[in-house]
C-alpha cells in the first residue's frame, strides 16, 4: 500500500514522539552531569551527527544553499535559539525532578500549535475538532488549578517549542538540513563550553557509561527532530499538536512507575480529558447525510 505524503507524514510524527517519550529514561541516566553540559553535548554531537548523514546523503548542495539565503538562515537561527532554549530547559526538567512539571508543558504545548496555526496560518477546525480541543484544555485547567497555577517550565517549554514547530513549518528547507543547519549554528558556543570544562568534563572524567550516553546524545537528538521536521511541512499544525500528548502522557507514566515522582487525582482526571479529546479529534465519525460529523 502506498502511503500519501501526509500518511508519512503522520507516521513520521508519531515516530519521533514515541522516541522522545522515553528520554526521561535516557537524561535520568546522566543526572549527576550539569544540565548545560548535557545540553553543549547533546548540540555539539547532533551537529557531527548530522554532517555525517549530510555527507552520506550528499546533500552537500542543499546545506551550502542555506548559508546564502538570508531569509532562510534567519529562519534556523530563530528556530535553532527555541530549540535550544527547550533542550536545555528540558534536560534541567529531568535531572532535577520535574518530569512531571515538563509533563504539563507538553500537554499545553499542543493547544499554542492549535492557537498558531489558527491565527497565524489560518488552520480551520471544524466544530468536533473545536470540542476536542476544549476537553483537552479543561484537562490542563484541572491540573493547572489542582496546583495553584502553572509552574513555570510548564509555560517556557511549551512556548518554546511551539515557536520551533511553527517556524519550522514555514521554512521551505528539508528536515535534515534544516537540524544540521541549527545544530551548526549554535555548535562553535557548545564546543567553546565543552572545551573549557576542567579535566575534560563529564566526557573523560565521569566513566565510560557516561562517556557513551554523552556521545550518542547526537543521533538520539538528530533522528526525533528530523522525523518531527518532516512530519510538521506534510501535517496541519492543529494535528501535529494533538499528536504531541503521547509523548507527555508516556513520561507521565514514567516520572510515575519508575523514576518515583507523585501521580494525584487531578493527573488522573487531566490524563482522561485530553485523551477524549485526542480520541474525538482523530477518530472519523460515521457519515451522515453523506459528510462526516
Amino acid at each position: 500500500m502506498t502511503l500519501t505524503e501526509s500518511q508519512r507524514g503522520g507516521v513520521a510524527a508519531l515516530a519521533a514522539y514515541l522516541i522522545w517519550s522515553i528520554f526521561p529514561l535516557y537524561f535520568n541516566l546522566l543526572n549527576d552531569v550539569l544540565p548545560l553540559e548535557i545540553l553543549c553535548h547533546r548540540i555539539f554531537w547532533g551537529a557531527v551527527a548530522g554532517a555525517v548523514m549530510i555527507l552520506i546523503l550528499k546533500r552537500g548542495p542543499a546545506f551550502a544553499g542555506v548559508f546564502s539565503d538570508k531569509k532562510r538562515l534567519a529562519g534556523l537561527t530563530a528556530s535553532a535559539t527555541m530549540i535550544s532554549i527547550n533542550w536545555g530547559l528540558y534536560i534541567w526538567a529531568v535531572t532535577n525532578g520535574h518530569i512531571l512539571d515538563a509533563s504539563v508543558g507538553y500537554y499545553i504545548n499542543p493547544l499554542l500549535s492549535v492557537l498558531l496555526g489558527a491565527v497565524v496560518l489560518k488552520e480551520k477546525l471544524s466544530p468536533r475538532q473545536m470540542a476536542a480541543v476544549a476537553l483537552a484544555m479543561s484537562g490542563v485547567a484541572v491540573l493547572a488549578i489542582s496546583r495553584g497555577g502553572v509552574p513555570w517550565v510548564a509555560v517556557i517549554l511549551p512556548v518554546s517549542f511551539g515557536l520551533y514547530g511553527l517556524i519550522r513549518k514555514v521554512i521551505p528547507v528539508d528536515a535534515l538540513t534544516g537540524f544540521t543547519i541549527e545544530t551548526f549554528l549554535v555548535a562553535p558556543f557548545a564546543f567553546l563550553f565543552l572545551i573549557t570544562r576542567p579535566e575534560g568534563g563529564a566526557l573523560i572524567s565521569g566513566g565510560t557509561m557516561t562517556t557513551i550516553l554523552l556521545i550518542v546524545s547526537g543521533p538520539v537528538t538528530a533522528i526525533p527532530l528530523i522525523l518531527f521536521a518532516y512530519g510538521a511541512r506534510r501535517l496541519k499544525l492543529a494535528t501535529i499538536g494533538l499528536m504531541q500528548y503521547i509523548n507527555p502522557s508516556i513520561q507521565m507514566v514514567f516520572a510515575v512507575f519508575l523514576l518515583g515522582e507523585s501521580f494525584t487525582s487531578a493527573h488522573a482526571i487531566t490524563f482522561g480529558l485530553i485523551w477524549a479529546g485526542l480520541a474525538l479529534y482523530s477518530v472519523p465519525l460515521p457519515r451522515i447525510g453523506g459528510k462526516r460529523s
